[in-house]
């Protein structure tokens, strides 16, 4: 058997809020819109860019949506090539964790609202890369909740839904995990609530990242595999 765990990355893997609005603030300036406040940019980390832009100014036009959304995209890069990035830490216990569900034998994988490009530079930054058997990004995806992330992680590693979990910190992580037949679990550290989490199905939320393999072990037993 295959046992996968499927991690989301800004707000699980990663701290990445400060950049996060730091770009969605520029992108509604450039548009002339007033920026929202950063507690509702938090709330919307993870969804695709469109669909998240759709949520913070939904009196907007769709064409308006998309347009800031790729502003959006240009600012990040503008902050990325002049050094303006600041630093995305690993929250704490991540890469010991990962390390830990890899000797167990698990496969892993990440499935983010990111970007193809955003993705791979953040985990070659942490030197993160050789973990992950699947990488799954919004450049490929329709937003979370949609289950199609999962799907087409489940079917890159070769794993059933009841042999993968998937971790994260907002309310659409878990309705993708419950969309796909996964175990969903919740992170405290992110930016949804813990009874946010809760009521979006989580049928655990860790305090820690170290507390995630021995749940795991428990939600997904080793078995023995078929033979003819």
């Amino acid at each position: 058997m295959t046992r996968l765990a499927v991690f989301d990355c800004d707000g699980t893997l990663v701290d990445s809020q400060a950049n996060i609005c730091r770009a969605m603030e520029l992108a509604f300036v450039s548009a002339q819109l007033m920026p929202p406040d950063r507690s509702a940019i938090r709330r919307i980390v993870g969804l695709s860019l469109v669909e998240a832009v759709a949520r913070l100014a939904p009196a907007a036009e769709p064409a308006l949506h998309a347009a800031v959304a790729e502003d959006y995209k240009q600012h990040f890069r503008a902050m990325r090539t002049n050094g303006g990035l600041a630093e995305e830490p690993l929250f704490d216990g991540i890469a010991e964790v990962l390390e830990q569900l890899a000797d167990d034998g698990w496969l892993l994988g990440v499935a983010t609202g990111k970007s193809d490009r955003g993705l791979s530079l953040l985990l070659a930054h942490h030197g993160l890369t050789h973990r992950f058997v699947t990488l799954q990004t919004a450049d490929r995806h329709p937003s979370k909740p949609h289950p199609s992330m999962l799907q087409l992680a489940m079917a890159e590693a070769g794993a059933e839904p009841q042999d993968t979990v998937m971790i994260g910190d907002t309310s659409f992580d878990i309705a993708m995990a419950a969309a796909a037949g996964v175990h969903p679990i919740g992170v405290a550290w992110g930016y949804h609530s813990v009874a946010e989490l809760t009521a979006a199905g989580a049928s655990h939320v860790l305090e820690h990242a170290s507390a995630l393999p021995a749940l795991a072990q428990a939600l997904c037993p080793a078995r023995e595999a078929v033979r003819g």
